[in-house]
């Protein structure tokens, strides 16, 4: 069976850096995301709008380890860092004043992982 690696640069990235956070951090969180990540992209969460809105509280931080789509509406403002958005998410999002992010962005102004929840 023939091996498959991941060639994204960007991605390759991310995942040793979240690695390197975890063990400098001593934080089993950024580990548990570059697992997922490692992981086929088809296999990558896909949440939807009304999903972020059903599990969230105002101003939380939620991480999608992968793609945030537009479906449904949100109602609250929250912090949102994913792999990817869609147009219609991105505008929904910061139009509830919410925020989106890039899971980088997310690790450099929170290292520990702490009050981040994810969704897939």
């Amino acid at each position: 069976m023939k091996r498959v690696k991941k060639t994204n640069p960007r991605l390759l990235k991310l995942i040793n850096d979240l690695k390197a956070k975890s063990r400098e951090q001593n934080v089993g969180f950024w580990r548990d995301i570059a697992e997922r990540l490692e992981k086929p992209n088809r296999n990558f969460a896909e949440v939807n709008l009304s999903k972020i809105n059903r599990f969230s509280n105002d101003n939380e931080f939620i991480i999608v380890p992968g793609k945030v789509l537009g479906a449904g509406s949100i109602d609250h403002p929250v912090n949102v860092a994913a792999l990817n958005f869609s147009l219609t998410a991105e505008v929904l999002i910061t139009g509830a004043n919410g925020k989106c992010m890039s899971i980088e962005q997310l690790m450099q102004a929170n290292p520990t992982g702490k009050g981040v929840r994810i969704l897939k």
